[in-house]
């Protein structure tokens, strides 16, 4: 094992980077909701991944300062009002916890495949067994308040079975009906509905507190985005005579004062967009009806333009930080040259 100091590459300072903003980031949120929940067995869920929050953040700062790397702004408490009237009940807070730890476990997964430093493999899949367990926890308490969401059900397969007809792979005909859905499409379609079924309503709360018309006006245009995912999804289900999810109580207040700041609110929407990128990429490539790889690629196409129109707001806004650059090699000799 190799004994001497070893730099940290680019990956593993992207992974530290990108973990201190969203850390930073669900802090913010995090205290909100403490403030602001009353179900007593969803707080101390509320509190444990507060905890785990500020440890983190505490934990990347000390290594940021080891490494003499200049340590993100990220968020702070110049981004949260918690004394901001309540915004969100009870069951969309719950629900809320358990998406974001689906959406860290993706994200932990990813940077302790990126990492090759001991100390940064260890905090990593730290982060992704405190995440797991904040989502088996969170995940036992909807199914036991009756809020959670299950994927429909299918018969049990009463055999193995091949594909003998390259109309497997086809999702239109013109004769007759597509064939029917496997296990596999199914579960995509049910979990990319029940995301953006949390995006549309974490959407629509960003822009009915936000005192900004431009930012308004762009959340309630995700909102728009998703509810017509929604619907597209749900649409392909029925057609296969399966029921959609229901979705439970995740509703939001009529409070208008804003609890997050605008920064925080396009970094957030921007955080999930690129998320939702992610799921229908990993959807398209594990469906094999043509018209459901043709959708995901379409619909991805869309929610990138949203995020770069979101980027630009950002930008315009100057609220978009910048992750750690390499240097530019070419301006740095033309600055060379200029100093002769």
């Amino acid at each position: 094992m190799t004994k001497h100091p070893t730099q940290l590459t680019s990956a593993e300072i992207a992974c530290i980077w990108t973990n201190y903003m969203q850390d930073s980031m669900s802090k913010c949120v995090l205290s909100y909701f403490l403030q602001t929940v009353e179900d007593e067995d969803i707080r101390p869920l509320i509190q444990w991944a507060y905890d785990i929050s500020c440890t983190h953040i505490e934990e990347l700062t000390t290594l940021f300062q080891t490494e003499q790397i200049p340590l993100p702004t990220g968020f702070t408490d110049e981004d949260v009002n918690v004394n901001a009237p309540r915004l969100y009940t009870d069951a969309f807070m719950l629900n809320y916890l358990s998406h974001m730890t689906r959406v860290g476990m993706l994200g932990y997964s990813g940077f302790t495949s990126m990492g090759a430093r001991k100390d940064l493999k260890t905090y990593f899949i730290k982060g992704l067994r405190e995440t797991s367990d904040l989502f088996d926890q969170s995940t036992d308490l909807l199914l036991e308040k009756g809020l959670y969401i299950r994927a429909p059900s299918i018969p049990y397969p009463t055999q193995t079975d091949f594909v003998n007809s390259h109309k497997y792979l086809s999702g239109f005909s013109l004769l007759g009906k597509q064939r029917p859905l496997n296990a596999i499409e199914i579960s995509h379609l049910y979990m990319n509905s029940i995301t953006n079924h949390i995006g549309s309503k974490l959407s629509l709360s960003f822009a009915q507190t936000s005192p900004d018309e431009e930012v308004q006006n762009w959340m309630l245009r995700g909102r728009d985005i998703s509810r017509k995912h929604v619907r597209i999804f749900t649409r392909i289900l029925l057609d296969s005579d399966i029921e959609s999810p229901i979705s439970p109580d995740v509703a939001i207040t009529d409070a208008t004062t804003p609890p997050f700041s605008d920064k925080l609110v396009m970094f957030h929407m921007g955080m999930l967009s690129a998320t939702g990128t992610g799921n229908y990429a990993t959807a398209a490539s594990a469906s094999q009806r043509s018209d459901l790889i043709i959708n995901y690629e379409r619909l991805s196409l869309e929610v990138a333009l949203y995020a770069k129109d979101g980027a630009d707001i950002m930008i315009r806004n100057q609220w978009m930080e910048q992750p750690p650059p390499t240097i530019d090699k070419e301006q740095l000799t033309n600055k060379k040259d200029t100093m002769k």
